[in-house]
């Protein structure tokens, strides 16, 4: 008799990758039926199956009016459905939580914490999203703010005055299976220096503290980590159709134990030393362009994967308070941005049983961009932005103003 894969789906069998491996033992082997259903029973992948009912999380979060309270509403319910995966062992929502894209996705202001797994979609495209603060001691910050706006820019593209890249590492993204094509390492070297767009910014202010002047970028790996994202998706995917078909395509993951989820996890830290350093190459082009220098400088991740034994703890918009989060952690100190009226928040926290070792990041909001223009028709932009950004220097790159990133956009900063 000649088996085939209509053979083992008549016998009850999910057709998946393993279905080769299977027919060309079976067609060298003399085996009877039982000894035949032994071996394919042995060798079919084990489905695991998403909870009935989500996996308890922490609530950090709670609402003051109506608006607020559909916001919470809509996140906690989003969360609820992504705590049914089969992978999650626990969670939490932080404050400034908003929902972002369909009601089974991990929302803005989300952790969420799985046992040998890492699941793309909750760290999301813009991997690593990130802060940094370098003081620059007594420099104007006028001037500080003018050096920065001629040395980087936001927005798509790369640049053609290339800033250099180091060969240690070109030499880990090539050694990668993941950032080893060719147009990963061009994606690199071009954004280097350049920022992103919508919440992302360079503020320059004085610390309320000494008087110093500082310099703080908010953005996370650019075209790099995007194109990391869309690897990971993929790979994601097709551990979902052999391990979980039943998974929400959204939440699917990779099983660290396997060689591509340690290659991507390998690639995830790869991309978080790039974008430390675009960090770094536009804090210190703009340094050096007024000839002013750096005190003192720290940075914190609040878009990432952080691992803790088999634990991976995936913190989407969500600002790590744990120093073994932070390897490269400096006094402890962490950075929350909250809205461009608002002090940026230089904070030191301590992990708790409801935070999980998190903190707010500090850029939620109550409705959606699209919404929250709306509550704007009827006056001009001018008007808007007069009101909105009164006593401060207010840049948009492209010299279009975006009201959805004026102050009344964000949550009520207290």
């Amino acid at each position: 008799m000649k088996i085939t894969g209509k053979t083992l789906v008549e016998m009850g069998y999910r057709p998946g990758a393993w279905f080769r491996e299977a027919l060309d033992y079976l067609a060298s082997a003399e085996s009877s039926e039982n000894e035949m259903k032994a071996y394919l029973d042995d060798l079919q992948p084990n489905h695991v199956f998403p909870h009935e009912t989500a996996i308890p999380f922490y609530q950090n979060i709670e609402a003051e009016n109506e608006e607020e309270q559909k916001n919470v509403d809509s996140v906690l319910a989003c969360m609820r459905e992504v705590m049914k995966t089969a992978t999650v062992v626990t969670g939490a929502v932080m404050p400034d939580a908003c929902p972002t894209g369909g009601k089974a996705q991990i929302p803005v202001g989300g952790v969420v914490v799985s046992r040998d797994a890492i699941h793309p979609a909750m760290h999301s495209a813009d991997v690593c999203c990130s802060v940094m603060l370098s003081s620059l001691g007594d420099a104007d910050p006028k001037a500080v703010l003018d050096s920065a706006f001629a040395t980087t820019h936001f927005g798509p593209g790369g640049r053609e005055d290339l800033f250099p890249f180091p060969e240690e590492l070109a030499a880990k993204m090539k050694g990668n299976y993941f950032l080893s094509p060719k147009n990963m390492q061009m994606v690199a070297k071009s954004h280097l220096g350049t920022q992103g767009d919508g919440n992302h910014f360079l503020y320059v202010g004085t610390l309320e503290s000494s008087g110093e002047t500082v310099m703080v970028t908010h953005h996370g790996s650019r075209g790099l980590g995007a194109r990391l994202y869309k690897q990971g998706m993929k790979t994601a995917e097709s551990f979902r159709r052999m391990l979980s078909p039943k998974t929400v395509a959204k939440n699917a993951w990779i099983p660290y134990s396997s060689e591509k989820g340690k290659q991507y996890w390998e690639a995830l830290q790869i991309v978080r030393e790039w974008t430390k350093l675009n960090h770094e190459t536009i804090h210190n082009a703009t340094a050096e362009r007024i000839g002013a220098a750096v005190v003192n400088r720290f940075w914190n991740e609040h878009n990432f994967v952080f691992k803790k034994a088999n634990l991976f703890y995936h913190a989407k918009g969500a600002t790590p308070l744990s120093d073994e989060f932070v390897p490269d952690s400096k006094d402890g100190l962490r950075l929350i941005p909250l809205n461009m009226r608002e002090p940026i928040l230089i904070v030191k926290g301590e992990s708790t049983e409801n935070n999980l070792g998190f903190a707010p990041h500090g850029a939620g909001r109550n409705t959606s961009r699209s919404k929250h223009l709306l509550k704007k028709a009827g006056k001009s932009t001018e008007a808007v932005f007069e009101e909105e950004t009164k006593g401060l220097d207010v840049r948009f790159f492209n010299g279009n103003v975006d009201l959805s990133e004026l102050p009344s956009a964000y949550k009520n900063a207290k």
